[in-house]
């Protein structure tokens, strides 16, 4: 389904696994571009330690390259079915107050997907994320593994995230 910036933010924002974890969509880009994300430290995503669950900033970066890479690749004739196939992530400094990433899709992260669509017709690759703080200081590395096919004739479109 093709859905404006603004819709899909406030969609995320108040999604229950993101709201209750604090998981806050700040915009997104122009034409699904890319996505600047903040997850807000509170009493429901601490962790005894005092900073935010792993859980949490985990489950914050699951969502949106999935998401980007959907949205741009229907806004480009493509019917496609989109989702997460893997991530990693590794931990390098506690989380002690508000966290921020962004995503951005570059034309010639979009271009490969396109062209390797066209070819055959599904897409796989993992690409990189890191978790802040308010300091600049790199919290948290991620690696998502985007997985795009283009749906068989006949075949149904689903939601997958």
């Amino acid at each position: 389904m093709v859905v404006s910036e603004k819709t899909l933010k406030w969609g995320l924002c108040l999604y229950p696994p993101m709201l209750f974890q604090r998981i806050w969509v700040k915009r997104f880009h122009k034409g699904f571009r890319g996505v600047d994300v903040k997850i807000n430290k509170s009493i429901f995503n601490k962790n005894y330690n005092g900073s935010i669950f792993g859980g949490t900033i985990y489950a914050a970066t699951d969502p949106f390259y999935a998401l980007l890479f959907d949205q741009l690749l229907q806004r480009e004739g493509f019917k496609v079915r989109v989702w997460l196939k893997s991530a990693s992530i590794q931990y390098l400094k506690p989380g002690r107050g508000n966290l921020y990433f962004t995503i951005k899709v570059t034309d010639d992260m979009l271009n490969e997907a396109i062209e390797t669509l066209n070819t055959s017709g599904k897409f796989i690759k993992a690409y990189p994320m890191e978790i802040t703080n308010a300091e600049g200081e790199i919290c948290a590395t991620v690696l998502n593994e985007v997985y795009v096919r283009n749906l068989h004739q006949g075949e149904q479109p689903r939601i997958a995230y």
